[in-house]
């Protein structure tokens, strides 16, 4: 089948023989993104390790004030994603990429000389406005350079960002700290920025946006505030250790019930915020909810191996950092490998293997949680984890972006990313929830954290504490650690557990290869022959 194609500035070749290779071109779009996508995950874990350094550098009392920083930054991301589908339509994708790099940029340098833990968090919610369009516009741009036959490996691509963020952030903010000072942690960005921001006004094709939709503002009413007030809810649940909290229900419900009335509502316009009818589509379904368990079940889990390495083996944050990394080298092996299969064989092949394998290292991590366990042991079955995802995580979204014609990938990219943000914050909460009540059921670790609290503010310790410390006498530490190392435990066993369901769910998956859709025209059929011959269009 030939192919004759418009200069559209596009960097994909037609189908045919040369519609299944990697081009210098693609490689440089790619590159763009990875740089875009890599500031905006790594600023999500980087600042974590920042907010003991602004209890004392803002002189606040309140840890919960400080972690606001955290939250601000989250609740904006989780606001403007729902628009960005809409907005990469009717502006152009490369127009709105830069537009978000230079409002997280910018973001970062005034969150830099923030005067105080107000200004600090007023200026993470503008960098959070930029860095939540970051990530969907990336996966748009990425999708339609690919065409169908090259999206598994620049999937793959696009994973790297996606390993990088919680590996490297701890690393990188810890050292930046201790080596300078807590501002560099957004400083850093002013470089990357501007490298970020010219290299795509170079690199990224031309925009020809049709701005022939409407913008759904009933959808937008519902959808931004139910989505930050749900997961304001869901990321509370953490501090206030029950879900039954004041501060978890009152936002969480009436998140919910917004969210609720945008299903409602988003069947009756034309154009919605969040198209759902693209879930008529059964391999998007099915991909979309093996991505929803995995998110939850497997990054759940992930993010509290650092703090496993803190508080159950006394290492410090430079050093449990470090120890995860090999997690992520075992993604980095398999993600490539997995990412060229997606292009050849169906992902219902593919992905239950590497599913199998991240749920053989997370059982390993269960049973390795003991203090006295070698590490060798347990940084292999992290290995065995990494190996894992890197063989699922990016063919479970290829097999969702191929279910999308050409004109549907910015609001689909859009939708994907507001589940797996959803899926990811109950994943942690529901974990944190599991381990604080485990801890909590510990006498002697209870006792030895009120010691702790009462030492590091100056004042007399509960009677029932130096009681507990008293009749424990010198197994009083160890039973405590001990008892801190169950609690990990019983929360990987949940992990398993969940893990199990997903692995199930991704035997659904599609086991027989069927063509992509991103070539198809406009209309509920596609287009004929003809247009299947018409290679990928530029970046709408």
């Amino acid at each position: 089948m030939t192919s004759t194609a418009a200069d559209t500035g596009n960097t994909t070749e037609g189908p045919g023989d040369d519609d299944t290779r990697i081009t210098a071109d693609i490689l440089k779009v790619a590159g763009a993104v990875v740089v875009g996508m890599i500031m905006a995950i790594l600023d999500m874990t980087v600042v974590n390790v920042a907010l003991p350094t602004f209890l004392t550098e803002f002189k606040v009392d309140a840890y919960s004030t400080v972690a606001w920083t955290i939250t601000a930054y989250t609740l904006a991301l989780a606001a403007v994603i729902p628009v960005t589908g809409w907005a990469a339509d009717r502006f152009g994708t490369k127009r709105l990429y830069v537009t978000a790099l230079a409002l997280f940029t910018f973001g970062s340098i005034l969150c830099a000389f923030a005067w105080n833990i107000e200004a600090l968090i007023g200026f993470r919610v503008l960098q959070g406005l930029g860095g939540g369009m970051l990530v969907p516009l990336g996966m748009t741009i990425m999708t339609k350079t690919a065409g169908p036959h090259r999206m598994g490996r620049l999937m793959a691509i696009l994973g790297v960002p996606m390993l990088l963020g919680p590996i490297a952030g701890p690393i990188l903010g810890g050292w930046l700290i201790d080596a300078v000072s807590w501002h560099w942690i957004f400083l850093i960005n002013l470089p990357l920025g501007v490298i970020a921001i010219v290299y795509a006004l170079v690199v990224l094709p031309k925009d020809s946006p049709e701005p022939s939709e409407t913008f759904d503002f009933v959808g937008m009413l519902l959808m931004s505030p139910g989505l930050a007030l749900f997961l304001y809810g869901v990321s509370s649940i953490p501090g206030e250790g029950t879900v039954a909290a004041t501060k978890v229900l009152v936002p969480g419900l009436v998140g919910l019930v917004l969210i609720t009335a945008f299903v409602v509502w988003a069947f009756r316009p034309e154009h919605p915020l969040l198209d759902l009818r693209l879930f008529k589509d059964r391999n998007l379904t099915v991909a979309t909810i093996v991505m929803f368990l995995f998110a939850g079940s497997f990054f759940g889990a992930m993010l509290l191996v650092p703090t496993y390495f803190q508080q159950v083996r006394g290492e410090d944050v430079l050093k449990a950092g470090l120890l995860v990394a090999p997690q992520g080298i075992g993604a980095m092996l398999t993600m490539p490998i997995a990412g060229t299969l997606a292009d050849k064989i169906p992902v219902g092949r593919i992905v239950p293997v590497g599913m199998a394998t991240a749920l053989a290292g997370i059982i390993g991590l269960a049973l390795s949680a003991d203090p006295d366990t070698p590490y060798w042991r347990v940084i292999l079955f992290l290995f065995v984890m990494g190996l894992g995802m890197g063989g699922s995580m990016m063919p479970t979204f290829t097999s969702a972006l191929k279910t999308l014609r050409e004109h549907q990938v910015a609001r689909g990219s859009t939708l994907i990313n507001v589940i797996q943000q959803v899926a990811s914050s109950v994943g942690v909460a529901v974990m944190s929830v599991v381990l604080t009540n485990q801890q909590n059921a510990s006498e002697a670790f209870s006792a030895l954290r009120a010691l702790g609290d009462a030492k590091q503010a100056g004042v007399q310790p509960p009677a029932w504490a130096t009681e507990t410390a008293q009749r424990l006498g010198d197994a009083f530490q160890s039973t405590a650690i001990s008892d801190l190392a169950g609690a990990f435990e019983t929360t990987y066993w949940v992990a398993v557990g969940a893990m199990v369901i997903t692995l199930g769910a991704s035997l659904l998956l599609p086991r027989r290869r069927e063509e992509s859709k991103l070539l198809e025209g406009e209309g509920e059929g596609g287009g004929g022959e003809g247009d299947r011959a018409t290679p990928p269009v530029g970046l709408h």
